[in-house]
């Protein structure tokens, strides 16, 4: 059999063997809906009940804080959407980052249309946001702060703590949002502890099922809901429960947060591994990334400029041989804008449209990453003989 190496791990994962058995028997034997009120209903009901405990085990969170959703981009809406509403009376100024996912840049312009003001801040060339700048960036009537804890397309991460430290200093009614898609089964992350006021999560990446996901909404929170229906889930997501996914996303979760330290060192090994690779081939830089160590990036995402090569035309050369990576952000690839999150860390225009995106897993191996340096070392001297003017 041919060799394959799956390299687009941030865009999705396998899932665990483990989950994928534990939804076959929700949807064959366990079937019923929650929220009706035989056995077969309470049958159902345990599993989102369980689900809810395991991952505030993990958040050091009460269960009653966590909502269920389909996913990061849901998440992401729910929050920002939601608090805007919620707390318009306190004010209509919102910041966040210009290298936000496209679940986050989208609900903010759809707020911008109904008369709220949003600040788009910079970013070092490394990717991050710096407190200074964030400071000057709050006005009295700032009332929402949303900056992710990993970028998507370059792994990029920020200072959770410190960005949430600076911003309830100068008014602890201000609410912090956190998109935690990436980030989430990389760190530990204890949202009381950090400031965190809401947090976006997605199953899919950390080998749970596409569907599935959760927001984080802490204590007290104002956030009012954006959809109505039947009631479930505290009235913040009507609708009937998505049960299988549910069940998965909890058993997904234990189990990507089970050997974390040694599979992050893992990760890493095979980050410096393809780093050092590809500094061998011409004509290859690595964006976000400039004068720090790999392990002050989240361990599983590199992303990489190949001059005078056009990415999409790289990405399908590479596939052809079994080699699978992103050009950017998966989300993004159906949007035709070049990356604003590479010209917001300064890439040249020349080399906007030749980055891959290269993201590892639990399951990515050292072979699999020689295995595509390989591949790129036939396939870059062709496909740039043929690109030449």
């Amino acid at each position: 059999m041919a060799m394959e190496a799956y390299l687009d791990n941030a865009a999705t994962t396998v899932v665990f063997p483990e989950v994928c058995d534990i939804m076959v028997k929700v949807m064959k034997q366990d079937y019923g809906n929650p929220s009706s009120r035989h056995t077969k209903g309470m049958e159902a009901e345990r599993y989102i009940t369980g689900a809810a405990e395991s991952i505030a085990v993990l958040l050091k969170c009460q269960k009653a804080e966590l909502v269920f959703t389909s996913g990061g981009t849901e998440a992401n809406n729910m929050a920002l959407i939601g608090a805007a509403a919620a707390n318009k009376r306190m004010g209509k100024h919102i910041i966040t980052t210009r290298i936000e996912h496209a679940s986050v840049h989208e609900p903010l312009a759809f707020l911008e249309r109904q008369g709220f003001e949003v600040t788009y801040l910079p970013v070092s060339k490394n990717g991050q946001l710096d407190c200074d700048v964030l400071a000057d960036a709050v006005r009295d009537d700032t009332i929402l702060v949303s900056a992710m804890y990993v970028n998507n397309e370059t792994g990029s991460v920020q200072d959770i703590q410190k960005l949430c430290s600076t911003v309830k200093k100068i008014n602890p009614g201000i609410l912090f949002h956190t998109d935690a898609v990436q980030a989430y089964g990389k760190y530990k992350i204890v949202p009381k502890k950090l400031g965190i006021d809401m947090m976006s999560v997605s199953g899919h990446k950390i080998h749970g099922p596409k569907g599935s996901g959760f927001l984080y909404v802490k204590n007290k929170t104002k956030l009012d809901p954006v959809l109505f229906g039947g009631g479930q889930q505290g009235n913040m997501r009507p609708g009937t429960e998505n049960v299988p996914a549910i069940a998965g996303l909890g058993l997904a979760s234990e189990l990507i947060y089970q050997n974390n330290s040694e599979n992050i060192q893992k990760l890493y090994k095979l980050k410096k591994r393809l780093i050092e690779r590809l500094k061998e081939i011409s004509g290859v830089t690595i964006n976000a990334i400039d004068g720090i160590l790999p392990e002050e990036t989240a361990p599983h995402i590199i992303s990489v400029n190949f001059e005078g090569i056009k990415s999409e035309v790289l990405l399908h050369a590479l596939a052809a041989k079994g080699v699978f990576v992103s050009s950017g952000s998966a989300c993004s690839s159906n949007h035709p804008d070049l990356s604003s999150t590479l010209k917001a860390i300064g890439v040249k225009d020349s080399l906007l449209d030749s980055a891959l995106r290269f993201s590892f897993s639990v399951f990515t191996t050292e072979e699999q990453i020689d295995y595509a340096v390989e591949v790129l070392n036939e396939e870059l001297p062709v496909l740039r003989k043929f690109t030449r003017k």
